[in-house]
């Protein structure tokens, strides 16, 4: 039997004309605010269908470095390579007096909430798959980009069961879920879990975006310290061409069994 080889396959023709005119957009051959060459124009230069060219051309839309503008074609947008322009401040702040503080945004309507069952990462982030909890939906708008953002709060059942109050008010500040949780003498941890995709047809609209660009999507577990379970799941979807997260990093100190070992070694 003939041992099957590894072939290196060359990037899709469509992938290629896409990657030329991304070089092009980064050199400065094309400006901000300059039209692309027509799908028409694009076939003479580049030798493709027009399939090809419609391709490429969405796939710059992915990248986050041209928009399509009905009867007028697609037009380069600014900050090529720059960091997007709406920065999300992921940073938990406990003040001296002991209550929590966390970066604000802005509302553009009243917080939905409903019972729902968990299933997808929030479930296995939780520990919880299948089970019932309440989920507080809330859309977020930047005054100052417009950028448009959801945000969801998930309170398990059995969270809620240990800490009634959460169940009175879900839809209350997030800071003032943890000042619950804390005053019912848990001790809290948090962990920030960031990932993308493409979003789904109801995300694009609810969003306002305009093609398959990339979804930021982050999972903030809020957990007991002292038992490490699991209480709360916070999710926050972003447009990735235009929100950065930004998180403050403070260093943790070695577990206490690896120290140990380091000093038999030493001995």
């Amino acid at each position: 039997m003939a041992v099957r080889e590894h072939i290196e396959r060359a990037p899709s023709m469509y992938m290629q004309v896409a990657q030329r005119m991304a070089e092009d957009i980064r050199k400065g051959r094309y400006q901000p605010g300059d039209l692309l060459p027509s799908e028409s124009q694009m076939v003479e230069m580049y030798g493709v269908g027009k399939h090809t060219a419609r391709s490429a051309v969405a796939e710059l839309r992915r990248m986050g470095l041209v928009e399509s503008q009905q009867g007028k074609g697609s037009i380069v947008l600014a900050g090529r390579g720059d960091l997007p322009v709406t920065r999300l401040d992921r940073s938990i702040r406990r003040t001296a007096k002991g209550s929590w503080s966390l970066p604000g945004m802005t509302e553009t309507e009243a917080p939905t909430v409903s019972r729902t069952t968990l299933d997808g990462p929030p479930a296995v982030l939780l520990e919880q798959q299948d089970q019932d909890a309440i989920s507080v939906d809330r859309t977020l708008y930047d005054l100052a980009t417009g950028a448009r953002m959801a945000h969801r709060v998930l309170i398990p059942l059995a969270t809620a069961a240990d800490v009634p109050t959460l169940a009175e008010q879900p839809d209350a500040e997030v800071a003032d879920l943890y000042r619950q949780l804390a005053e019912a003498g848990l001790t809290l941890a948090f962990t920030e879990h960031v990932t993308a995709r493409t979003p789904y047809p109801d995300e694009r609209t609810a969003l306002g975006l305009g093609d398959a660009s990339p979804l930021l999507i982050t999972y903030r577990v809020t957990a007991d310290a002292d038992q490490e379970r699991p209480l709360l799941c916070e999710e926050l979807k972003a447009p990735a061409a235009t929100c950065q997260l930004t998180f403050p990093v403070t260093p943790t100190k070695a577990a206490a069994q690896r120290s140990t070992r380091r000093r038999s070694r030493s001995e």
